[in-house]
């Protein structure tokens, strides 16, 4: 069977009609609201319960006011969203599904671990290019209590956090997609493959993304002939201190320099070392915020131009964990040009 046009390489798409991102929205806790995105974010909260029951129905809480915040700055009702594509990291992504339930609009729900929210871009994205939807929204969550007590300790339990280990974020971003307006276009959409270095480290989940990160970063090159230059920043979803700079020296090895391009969403958004959150972020929530809040807003003002976001996932969970098993990575990486 020969492969459809649009295809670059092994593992990219080019969009002929590449959609807009007409909308976005961040809400964000506490912590992140203290850290040094914080101007950027639309929404801090006071209380990371929402005043909600559990930490899981506060962060479904949070992801229907990031659809509804994003729909409000489209001037889009719902009737008007063809799809809603979204994903969290709690079991059977009840995050998604409980907010889903509150719009009438038809769902997808994912699971990409933290790399959820490039996958939902890179969804939404090719469904609208392919002209099967006017108006998509892609949109993930993450919260720092509802995660921490999901896959490691009760909060109460008070571990010592291991100097390679990441922080939760909790926050929601939503986007908003469509086809008409002087806004951001999604250009080139490069998913990735599962790639496992065969770490075991659960609180190192940096080292066990990187490679997978390195893979796609490096396959977007390769596929699209496009360079590091050709971006003003790449951004890597939560990698934190330790993988960046493994990323970075496993992408050298392939003869590419993306240091001076190189953001990583999970190492800016706290300060690691006066807010105590050891390698940085992490989370669907990270890549998310800081899209939809820092970079988002930076493209609007077009003080930069292109990105490539790179959202990463540690493909794990706690019965595999406990296991014995290994730790596999995705990446996936989507091209934003502001025109």
């Amino acid at each position: 069977m020969q492969r459809g046009n649009k295809r670059m390489g092994g593992q990219t798409v080019k969009l002929d009609n590449p959609p807009k991102i007409i909308a976005a929205h961040s809400i964000v806790g506490p912590k992140e609201g203290e850290g040094p995105l914080s101007k950027y974010f639309d929404e801090i909260l006071d209380d990371d319960t929402l005043g909600k029951k559990s930490f899981e129905k506060a962060e479904s809480q949070m992801m229907f006011t990031a659809i509804s915040q994003a729909l409000k700055k489209a001037n889009l009702k719902e009737a008007d969203i063809d799809y809603l594509f979204s994903g969290d990291l709690l079991n059977q992504i009840i995050s998604s599904s409980f907010a889903a339930r509150e719009f009438s609009i038809p769902f997808f729900g994912l699971y990409g671990a933290c790399s959820t929210m490039s996958e939902s871009l890179s969804l939404a994205s090719i469904i609208m290019d392919g002209g099967f939807a006017n108006h998509v929204v892609a949109t993930t969550s993450s919260h720092f209590s509802s995660a921490e007590r999901q896959f490691r300790f009760p909060l109460e339990y008070g571990s010592q956090r291991a100097q390679t280990a990441q922080w939760t974020v909790t926050g929601s971003g939503a986007v908003v997609l469509g086809h008409e307006g002087n806004f951001p276009e999604v250009t080139y959409v490069t998913t990735g493959i599962v790639k496992d270095y065969g770490q075991k480290d659960a609180n190192n989940m940096g080292a066990a993304m990187a490679p997978a990160a390195a893979d796609t970063i490096v396959s977007h090159f390769k596929d699209t002939g496009r360079k590091p230059e050709d971006y003003d920043i790449i951004a890597t979803g939560d990698l934190g201190v330790i993988g960046k700079a493994l990323t970075d020296k496993l992408i050298q090895e392939f003869g590419y320099d993306i240091s001076k391009q190189h953001i990583d969403c999970g190492e800016i958004i706290f300060d690691n070392e006066n807010q105590n959150t050891q390698s940085g972020g992490s989370g669907c929530g990270c890549s998310a915020v800081v899209f939809t809040g820092y970079l988002y807003k930076r493209l609007m003002k077009k003080e930069i131009k292109k990105i490539l976001l790179v959202s990463t996932g540690a493909l794990m969970s706690t019965t595999s964990s406990l296991q014995g098993e290994t730790i596999p990575g995705i990446a996936h990486a989507v091209a934003i040009e502001m025109n």
